[in-house]
């Protein structure tokens, strides 16, 4: 397609939206007569009638409504394309909304949003913590962070964050007491805390990979929470082994408070994303927080 087919299009767009050559041509800024010429030529290039015209009123054809139908949603697309860059020359502003997990909330969402605000005082972040999967589209969110294997395919998705992994502790006391772990199969000789899934109300399967294979456990025990807070607290108290992320739990792990077990078994996995419709054009403000939080998959990679 060439420029002038496109201006073609773009006029009988107008000349469709306003069922007058007088006022269609007001709107473009020409002649009546070049524009009715205009659409003529378009018809013969198409081969359809695009308008059926009397000389007291006009009418889009079954043709000319069906690509009016088509026209429509690519024009309004670059008109918001054209909107957004126009926006870039002004200082970033507006609220954010994000859903995400409590961990990705504390732990890449905040560090991030409390640094850029003092520089951008203008811009308002909500955060709503879930940890079930939230309709970012039909609760009206700007975006949401999740672990890249759970979010849906026609998401954009953006890596927000560093590698991560689920290990395996107990209190030295519960430890002490206990048959010694060597392979995950020996967990089921023991009292785990077990986290019941807010998506699926199931409760989480704790996931190995060791010897060449992945293995799942189900595993048992005397506390289920659909909170891994208070799994940490339990396991901290001595009441059993808990499968927690292994940054959560990193100075208990230092002061000795927790003790890993396990250690070989626990891969690392690819860590939060951010993600948001496809078809959305994002503010400007949403832009600066989306490049400020994509730093922290260097800034925060673990060590190996």
């Amino acid at each position: 397609m060439d420029r002038s087919e496109l201006g073609d299009l773009a006029a009988f767009m107008v000349v469709a939206q306003e069922l007058s050559f007088t006022r269609a041509a007001a709107r473009l800024a020409t002649s009546q007569s070049s524009l009715s010429h205009t659409i003529r030529r378009l018809e013969t290039r198409l081969g359809v009638r695009l308008l059926a015209r009397t000389t007291r009123s006009m009418a889009t054809t079954e043709a000319g409504e069906r690509l009016l139908e088509t026209l429509r949603p690519a024009f309004e697309e670059i008109d918001a394309k054209l909107k957004m860059l126009g926006e870039l020359r002004q200082k970033p502003a507006g609220t954010i909304r994000i859903t995400a997990s409590k961990h990705a909330a504390e732990g890449i969402l905040w560090p991030t949003i409390s640094r850029l605000l003092p520089e951008y005082p203008e811009i308002k972040v909500e955060i709503s913590t879930d940890a079930a999967l939230t309709d970012i589209v039909t609760d009206r969110f700007d975006a949401g962070v999740r672990l890249g294997e759970y979010i849906d395919r026609d998401m954009i998705a953006v890596r927000i964050g560093p590698d991560l992994r689920m290990i395996v502790v107990g209190a030295p006391e519960y430890l002490s007491r206990h048959p010694a772990i060597n392979t995950p199969h020996d967990l089921t000789h023991h009292a785990c805390i077990n986290v019941r899934l807010p998506s699926s109300g199931a409760l989480y399967v704790w996931e190995f990979h060791g010897e060449g294979r992945d293995l799942n456990v189900r595993v048992d025990g005397p506390l289920i929470f659909n909170n891994m807070r208070l799994a940490q607290q339990a396991a901290l108290e001595g009441f059993g082994l808990a499968f927690l992320f292994e940054d959560v739990v990193q100075e208990q792990l230092r002061t000795g408070q927790l003790v890993q077990v396990l250690d070989e078994w626990c891969p690392f996995f690819a860590g939060y994303h951010l993600y948001y419709p496809s078809r959305r054009q994002q503010s400007p403000a949403f832009t600066l927080l989306m490049e400020a939080l994509r730093k922290n998959v260097a800034d925060l990679s673990p060590a190996r």
